[in-house]
């Protein structure tokens, strides 16, 4: 017989459940974030890896396969694959993280100061980012290099900075756009407070997480474009080591059946972009998950 009757004003205890807290690494990228930061560590520490001088020349040893003295083996004009690599790796980074530097400062300014303009002036400014957008990046950046002449590090970090920023001005035209009848703009802009003063303590604060993912990818397509134009021979000489500077020696190794030059620094490459893109698209979910989308 079963004892319907409910005692009232006692409430019965409750199991104790175990909560589990999730996992702080739990979907995220940690094997990428470990490998992206170990590969920039041996390229910082570069000098602490090299075997040999990554710069000699030494036609006795051109196109040796992997081997005890050299770890990667040599390029066809004898240099040292491996401590090739680790400098070649510290100049594509250099040029992906300053020209996304150069880029988000320009996109910004720009974004801004079209999304605080007059509609006739925001219609101007729109229309030339469209224009410029238009134009496929890397024959824009080919035309602005031949321009100032032969590529360098500087040069081409300058001028793939100087061409990237068109999306990301058009989100920020966006937010600020949205943000600039705030109450806290307005009284600023009453209290006598300039457009970089405002931009700087109030705009900025409020959109940076919104290009976060979009400065991360960046940072992967300046090094994308820097390996594409010195393989294909329109970007940085020879003489100045990068990993595409490396590729660009590819005809050769074909030629020679010399598979390591093609395959280790390409390889570094990939791994290197994937590992970005892996970490760009985690930011982009994390802010859209604290944005409410998910």
């Amino acid at each position: 017989m079963t004892n319907n009757f409910e005692l009232v004003g006692i409430k019965p205890t409750p199991r104790k459940e175990t909560v589990q807290k999730e996992k702080w690494y739990k979907g995220k990228p940690v094997f990428s974030g470990v490998l992206l930061a170990l590969i920039a560590a041996g390229c910082l520490l570069g000098g602490l890896l090299m075997t040999e001088d990554s710069a000699a020349l030494n036609l006795q040893n051109c196109g040796l396969p992997p081997n005890g003295e050299f770890l990667f083996g040599t390029d066809t004009m004898g240099r040292d694959i491996f401590s090739m690599i680790w400098l070649g790796g510290r100049v594509s980074l250099f040029i992906g993280i300053s020209s996304t530097i150069i880029s988000t400062i320009t996109a910004i300014v720009f974004g801004a100061l079209s999304g605080s303009a007059p509609v006739w002036a925001d219609t101007i400014l729109m229309r030339l980012t469209e224009i410029l957008f238009s134009v496929p990046e890397p024959l824009l950046v080919i035309f602005i290099q031949a321009v100032l002449g032969e590529a360098n590090v500087f040069s081409l970090s300058f001028v793939i900075g100087v061409t990237g920023w068109m999306s990301m001005a058009k989100i920020i035209r966006t937010e600020v756009r949205q943000l600039r009848g705030s109450e806290y703009v307005i009284a600023s802009k009453c209290m006598g407070g300039g457009f970089f003063h405002i931009l700087k303590k109030h705009l900025a604060p409020n959109f940076i997480s919104s290009i976060m993912f979009m400065a991360v990818m960046n940072i992967r397509n300046g090094i994308m474009v820097e390996a594409t134009l010195s393989f294909m021979g329109i970007g940085l000489p020879v003489e100045v080591i990068s990993w595409g500077s490396m590729l660009s020696l590819s005809e050769k190794a074909l030629l020679s059946n010399a598979w390591w030059m093609i395959v280790i620094p390409g390889a570094f490459l990939v791994a290197t972009l994937m590992c970005i893109t892996s970490l760009g698209n985690d930011l982009r979910k994390s802010m859209n998950r604290g944005q409410g989308y998910f």
